[in-house]
């Protein structure tokens, strides 16, 4: 669990140091490329694992019987987009 955890930060962490690179507007166009190409696969491990992740979560509940119940937490897809609606770049 560790390991992924640390390959998560270390992914996340480069996506965000290409970003950066990519918007100081210092590169050529071709190594621009060859960068976005890079954090596109990035973004997809992180998405991945954020994905992992969120299946593992469990909701505490009470059933009808009153009694304490673990299940699988249960969030529709366009609830999780809209969180980080809001950090988008203009």
């Amino acid at each position: 669990m560790a390991k992924k955890k640390q390959q998560f930060e270390t992914a996340l962490r480069q996506l965000e140091e290409i970003v950066a690179h990519m918007e100081s507007g210092e590169l050529p166009l071709d190594e621009c490329v060859e960068y976005y190409e890079r954090a596109v696969k990035l973004a997809e491990m992180c998405t991945k694992e954020l994905e992992a992740a969120r299946r593992r979560i469990e909701q505490v509940r009470l059933n009808e019987k009153g009694e304490v119940v673990t299940e699988p937490l249960k969030v529709a897809d366009d609830e999780l987009v809209a969180e980080g609606a809001d950090d988008t770049r203009a």
